[in-house]
């Protein structure tokens, strides 16, 4: 058997598909291990907040998004349950429900596969999901109309640096229409660029409880 008729590929497919997008498997290598190097930094950013500062930062984040989520009533809005120290905003799912909002939580169903968003509101029932996630006992879906999405990091283009699962670009990608996506996280966590590949989705805004929500048009230049 020659060269030209073994088996693999060719050195005509340079390219891998990730989640369905071509992408050169050296330049995702160098962005990977970049990103997994800022997450590690920035996580451990988070973790060096003290109590008071962590509280006073989510107050802010909780004053931001009342000024740039707009009237609430009405909406589908996905929030989440915060894990490995992102700012907690059950406070502020409740009053959305107050004010009229249907809140829901993503929800992995099945590893590597897009997310579901199941309904929540004050004293519903809970079960352990995947990795032991809090997720509403009930089954009851819907979809989002605007999405509260925690980030590790951004960047000044809008785009988010998450844990590293893709569950969010995955499924916001797939979303008709797109919902409007306000990310939150922690003060001190922009990038000048995450490199965006292909698939991943920006947000519109960002909110990091420093008073300064940037937006994806002011964030966008040319």
């Amino acid at each position: 058997m020659t060269e030209e008729t073994a088996g693999g590929e060719s050195a005509c497919f340079m390219h891998t598909l990730v989640d369905g997008q071509p992408v050169d498997p050296d330049t995702w290598r160098d962005v990977e291990r970049f990103r997994r190097a800022e997450r590690q930094r920035l996580y451990d950013l988070r973790r060096s907040f003290s109590p008071e500062q962590r509280s006073t930062a989510t107050a802010a984040i909780v004053n931001d998004l009342k000024s740039v989520a707009g009237p609430l009533e009405g909406l589908n809005i996905s929030v989440y349950w915060p894990i490995r120290g992102e700012p907690d905003l059950r406070p502020w799912m409740k009053e959305a429900h107050e004010a009229g909002a249907r809140i829901l939580l993503p929800v992995v169903e099945q590893k590597g596969q897009p997310l579901s968003f199941r309904h929540w509101e004050p004293r519903a029932k809970m079960a352990r999901g995947i990795w032991n996630i809090p997720v509403p006992a009930s089954c009851e879906t819907g979809l989002p109309d605007l999405v509260i999405s925690p980030l590790v990091g951004a960047d000044e283009d809008c785009f988010r640096l998450g844990n590293g699962g893709g569950y969010y670009d995955m499924t916001l990608a797939r979303l008709k229409p797109r919902p409007r996506i306000i990310g939150v996280g922690l003060p001190g966590c922009m990038l000048k660029t995450i490199f965006p590949m292909p698939w991943d989705v920006p947000m519109d805004v960002v909110v990091l409880g420093d008073g300064k929500p940037q937006t994806r048009n002011s964030a966008t230049r040319g």
